[in-house]
């Protein structure tokens, strides 16, 4: 036995002339394929066994009839192709699953028999040249196209002279595409499979191994001369093989065509009927009742001329035609929105301002522009719905007053939430053309509420976004202009629809995120946070009494005293609104309803007689707040840490009920997160409190600044934005300009750096009101003058020394007044605006209106420098 060359593109093997056979039954393989094979027959497993112990070399050739179980040599043909064995798994049932690799062609020969299988003695099989080289001659040649044409005459190893091996290539990959895309055995991936191939002799034998094509056929393609000759034979079978193809599309559609033709419509129809009588519908045919619901509806001309025509287009439409349910769908639609119903107005100012103060505290600048309008609208009958937009940090009841306003009015109310909506169509509707399409979600809103004088609150109109699809604000801008809504027009409905009787409510937690042209059609409302009193009061009124209702607890047998929701607001929640408030309540009536179920594992508080409990919190509907308490002292009747008492529901009907005080409270919600700490009133220096305005309410910042030895450079950390960035730019060019007069070394930034830090996590800060208070810290650090601690102070600070006004100056204080300050520094441009601000904020609060800086600084510094006071006094 001997070492034969062979050879696969670029890739040669040296294998032995002497190979087992592994016969295969309507199977042909070819060069490059990966075949998996069940291997059963005696024969066929000698041989695999005789390839493993031979380098894996195994010679693959096919069967001429594949009914022979045993077959000879005369049983096989003479050209096969030499494979490797790459995997093999034996199975339970005794067959063997091998894994297949076709190398390279090969002819036999000799068959030696063997006891087992056959052996083949076998010679390389390499494509022979083309007869004549006319490559070179097909670029002259006049139509490529015919050349190509030619190519199927050269099966006869005659082939023509114009034809060339790169034509034939060509049209061979695009006849295969087209052979693939016929046939429904075989996925559209081969194409790119095939013709992803690099060397064209390994795309030509793919193309062969995904034909299904006879025994026959493969092994002639197996056993061409050329390269070119197999080209020819794949270009030919191809042709014939979408010839056929194409044929049977063609005949199935005919047959179907002519099965149908004559009964498709009758069967249809009988069918539509059965359906009909079995859901009860008499005679299935409900076109009756749309036009009933026509002629019943009180719709605008135009309107109804649209849709009889619609109707008139419905009749000839076939019941089964896509377009049936287009048209249906849309005259529904039509019919479904309200187009003269509408609600009556209640127009009594006592009973919405009862309603309003009822479900909601506080609010007045909201309640007073409602109670505004309900007045006008007494008075002239109608009048076009403002557009309200209230703007708060979260929690504060902005959504809730919606539902109170519609209360009030005595109106149908629709939400509509328009966080992370993106699509300008959910705003305007789909076109009809599209699947599925739908009016937008105003008209949604409209159909919901079933009158034509709704109130609809557009929630959350500052987390819009915009992408490709279009600009949903944009279209919002055409909806909330009163002069252009009277004559909406939807995408999908194209028709105009009046909403000028709609009462829109926007919501939003920032200004700067809704667009200038959308903000300039609505009337804006602040909604600040509220302070502890005010929590105190919301809790008492409502948040109490609902939770406790909800998990099951008697309102009347359990009480949460003032010092125990103090505790709360103080230790548990640091919030604007009352969110989290309510929470926190609920989690601690859960763990009242968890005592309550099982009173031996624990028991629950009872009062003795020698301590009375506090007044339950959710009685008293009285108007007025009553005072925060303070946590100061004080004796306390029984708590939920007492042993051996009754559960809640053992109370008995002679009064006696469960107290929650400010001592049980870190028992049920465990440790506070919060803790107010007294140091940060303390004055400092280099440390100066600013006041920011982010999109949940007021916030104070700490402003650090550090000067320590280095180069001259500013250092500014803390996640701070541009703005606030250049504020401090500022404020370092303010101290360098006035350095002699308050009293620092003019040369002070030679040799030492400035670091300015204001801590507050990953939290992004940014805004130019904190200038005044960047100045005050970088003064305070280059002066040693502190701080006073009780002061805060908001303003925007120029080169110059300038101060100047800011926004947002109501919830700033509320965050102030939260947080133990006293003192507030702001530019004297805001100080008009106090009086817009509630005496429950303002009290004990000092103001301290300010133009300039050296006025900033002989108020907030404990020690100002003499030049700064005598310049103030001047």
């Amino acid at each position: 036995m001997s070492i034969i060359s062979l050879t696969r593109g670029d890739e040669s093997y040296g294998v032995p002339d002497r190979l087992p056979v592994l016969p295969l039954r309507e199977v042909v393989v070819f060069p490059y394929m990966v075949v998996p094979l069940l291997v059963g027959r005696p024969g066929s497993l000698g041989a695999i066994e005789a390839a493993l112990a031979d380098d894996r070399w195994v010679f693959l050739v096919a069967q001429r009839d594949g009914d022979v179980q045993e077959p000879a040599a005369a049983d096989l043909y003479r050209v096969g192709v030499v494979g490797r064995v790459q995997q093999i798994s034996r199975m339970a049932n005794g067959t063997t699953k091998v894994l297949l690799e076709g190398v390279s062609r090969a002819r036999v020969t000799r068959y030696s028999p063997n006891e087992m299988f056959l052996r083949a003695t076998i010679a390389p099989l390499p494509f022979t040249a083309n007869g004549t080289n006319i490559a070179a001659d097909v670029e002259d040649a006049e139509n490529i196209e015919a050349v190509v044409a030619t190519a199927g005459h050269a099966i006869d190893g005659d082939p023509a002279a114009e034809a060339s091996e790169d034509a034939l290539a060509r049209r061979v990959s695009a006849l295969f595409e087209e052979y693939v895309s016929l046939h429904r055995r075989l996925p559209g991936e081969v194409v790119a499979l095939v013709q992803g191939s690099e060397a064209r002799e390994r795309q030509v034998f793919a193309v062969a191994a995904h034909m299904l094509i006879r025994t026959e056929q493969r092994q002639q393609l197996l056993e061409s001369r050329s390269l070119r000759e197999l080209l020819v034979q794949l270009s030919t079978i191809l042709v014939a093989e979408i010839e056929i193809l194409r044929l049977e599309r063609k005949i199935e559609s005919d047959v179907r065509g002519s099965l149908f033709q004559n009964q498709r419509e009758f069967y249809l129809q009988e069918q539509l009927k059965a359906i009909h009588r079995e859901l009860g519908q008499a005679d299935g045919d409900d076109l009756d009742e749309l036009e009933a619901a026509f002629a019943n509806k009180s719709l605008p001309e135009h309107a109804r001329e649209r849709g009889e025509r619609e109707l008139r287009k419905l009749r000839r439409t076939p019941a089964l035609s896509p377009e049936y349910t287009v048209v249906r769908n849309y005259l529904d639609w039509l019919v479904g929105l309200p187009w003269s119903e509408r609600t009556d107005d209640v127009l009594d100012v006592a009973h919405a301002q009862r309603v309003l103060d009822e479900e909601h505290f506080g609010l007045d600048d909201v309640k007073d522009r409602i109670l505004d309008y309900i007045a006008v609208l007494s008075l002239v009958g109608r009048m076009e719905g403002p557009i309200l937009c209230l703007v708060g940090p979260p929690g504060v009841g902005k959504t809730s007053l919606g539902r109170s306003i519609a209360r009030a009015l005595g109106r149908e109310f629709a939400r509509m939430s328009l966080g992370g909506v993106r699509d300008e169509a959910e705003i305007r509707g789909h076109r009809r053309t599209y699947i599925g399409a739908l009016p937008g979600r105003v008209l949604q809103a409209m159909r919901r509420a079933r009158v034509v004088n709704p109130v609809i609150l557009l929630d959350e109109v500052d987390k819009m976004g915009q992408d490709w699809r279009g600009d949903p604000a944009s279209a919002l801008l055409e909806v909330l202009d009163p002069e252009q809504n009277r004559a909406f027009n939807d995408h999908y409905l194209e028709v105009d629809y009046d909403l000028s009787q709609v009462l829109f409510i926007t919501t939003a937690n920032s200004l700067g995120q809704i667009p200038e042209p959308l903000r300039d059609r609505m009337e804006i409302i602040r909604l600040p946070g509220y302070v502890d009193h005010e929590k105190y009061t919301i809790a008492r009124r409502h948040l109490i009494p609902r939770q406790l209702k909800l998990h099951g607890l008697d309102p009347e047998k359990v009480s949460i005293t003032a010092e125990a929701v103090a505790e709360i607001t103080r230790g548990y929640t640091r919030e604007a609104g009352v969110r989290e408030l309510e929470r926190k309540i609920a989690r601690v009536a859960r763990k009242l309803a968890r005592r309550a179920s099982s009173p031996q594992s624990s028991p629950a508080p009872q009062p003795s007689p020698a301590s009375r409990p506090s007044p339950p919190l959710q009685s008293s509907p009285a108007s007025q707040s009553s005072p925060v308490p303070q946590s100061s002292p004080r004796k306390r009747g029984p708590t939920l840490q007492d042993p051996g008492v009754a559960p809640p529901s053992s109370a008995d009907d002679d009064g006696v009920r469960i107290t929650v005080d400010a001592a049980d409270i870190s028992g049920l919600l465990g440790v506070a997160p919060f803790e107010d700490d007294a140091s940060n009133l303390e004055d400092r220096v280099g440390v100066a409190t600013g006041l920011a305005y982010t999109s949940t309410g007021g916030d104070l910042l700490e402003i650090e600044i550090a000067v320590v030895r280095g180069r001259g450079r500013l250092q500014l950390t803390g996640t701070l934005g541009d703005v606030l960035k250049e504020s401090a730019g500022a404020a370092l060019t303010y101290a360098r300009s006035r350095a002699q007069m308050l009293g620092i070394d003019p040369e002070f930034a030679r040799g030492r750096d400035i670091h300015m830090h204001i801590p507050a996590g990953a939290t992004p800060k940014d805004g130019p009101s904190a200038g005044i208070a960047i100045a005050t810290a970088l003064v305070s650090a280059l002066t040693g003058a502190p701080v006073r601690g009780d002061t805060a102070m908001t303003g925007e600070v120029t080169l110059r020394g300038r101060v100047l006004p800011i926004g947002g100056l109501k919830e700033k204080l509320v965050a102030a007044r939260r947080s133990g300050i006293t003192r507030i520094i702001i530019p004297r441009a805001n100080a008009r605006e106090l009086s817009e601000v509630s005496e429950d904020i303002r009290s004990g609060l000092e103001f301290h209106p300010v133009s300039t800086m050296d006025e900033v600084l002989s108020v907030a510094l404990r020690t100002a420098p003499l030049e700064v006071r005598a310049s103030v006094a001047h």
